[in-house]
């Protein structure tokens, strides 16, 4: 980037007004009306900035009627502003954005333009509210449409995953290090009889070799310390054609936060997650970031699927 590009990324941040507008858009679909009465701000001065913001490409607007909805451009904006605006988000701590977030809630609960709830959030309803509408209720509904084989759940904790997957599953192995979790997870789960528990470290599974058809590593990579080893074990365990499913933190700096959960590492970014899987002998049809936390620090998830290959065979242990 060179310096005229620098500076005009730099003062497209430096403006109090673009970053309220910005926080509120990160947070709900909007239209000009809604941003004016949030922010007390004029409909010409609010306007302008939303003009700054969509020539930067941080914002898009969508036509409804004789409305304009304008929300955080996430998919499409420029990696040199993403980024701005992620240290900017994660930084920023002040009474008056909360005052915004306030009547922001207060002004989309107001709305009565006798358009059905449909038709008002068309293209953004993951983003409202609806009820019953939950990312627990999606996947305890997907989940009858999945037939598992042998299924190790590594790192399986107290068995919330288990107790959503083990009905759909010929067999199912929870690991974990520790043996207070998993008697946890076995009053959990006393009522399945397909599962077993063994408390053992990712980095040295007590299973032989080719004895799975899935393997589980949910938020477990980021308490390993010998990662590599880890996704060694889970490949050596899966049968050939078998499918392993990691879900971990992204690349991070919160430390501070993090090390509070007795985390042992920052997080893997996909393309080093997907490196670490290709040399195990992995093939990686999918790696990517799956999920941003809407809370600070907003942590990213990282979601990976690999496959053994059918052709690859390992030594027995």
């Amino acid at each position: 980037m060179d310096l005229s590009a620098h500076t005009a990324l730099m003062s497209l941040f430096a403006d109090p007004t673009r970053l309220r507008l910005l926080a509120l858009l990160s947070r709900e679909e909007l239209t000009v009306t809604e941003l004016t009465r949030i922010t007390g701000l004029s409909q010409s001065r609010v306007s302008t900035h939303l003009g700054k913001l969509r020539e930067a490409s941080a914002v898009l607007d969508r036509k409804v009627g004789v409305s304009a909805f304008y929300r955080l451009d996430e998919e499409r904006m420029p990696p040199a502003v993403r980024r701005v605006w992620e240290v900017v988000r994660a930084q920023v701590d002040d009474a008056l954005l909360d005052d915004d977030a306030a009547r922001c809630a207060e002004a989309v609960e107001a709305r009565t333009d006798g358009k059905a709830w449909p038709d008002q959030v068309a293209g953004r309803m993951e983003h409202h509210y609806s009820p019953g509408r939950t990312w627990e209720a999606l996947a305890r509904g997907v989940i009858g449409l999945v037939e598992l084989g042998d299924v190790l759940d590594i790192g399986a904790g107290d068995g919330v995953l288990a107790q959503l997957l083990a009905p759909r599953a010929r067999s199912y192995t929870c690991v974990d290090s520790s043996p207070k979790v998993l008697t946890a997870a076995q009053s959990r789960l006393a009522a399945h009889a397909n599962l077993s528990f063994h408390a053992a470290d990712m980095h040295a599974l007590p299973m032989p070799a080719s004895s799975f058809d899935q393997v589980l590593m949910f938020h477990v990579l980021t308490y390993a310390e010998r990662p590599a080893e880890a996704l060694s074990e889970a490949f050596r365990v899966l049968r050939p054609g078998g499918r392993l499913v990691v879900v971990t933190l992204d690349r991070h700096e919160h430390t501070d936060v993090s090390s509070a959960y007795d985390h042992v590492n920052d997080g893997f970014s996909p393309d080093v997650l997907r490196g670490l899987l290709s040399a195990r002998g992995f093939d990686v049809p999918h790696c990517s970031v799956s999920a941003r936390e809407r809370r600070k620090p907003y942590f990213r998830v990282v979601t990976a699927f690999a496959c053994r290959p059918s052709n690859v065979q390992v030594c027995a242990s």
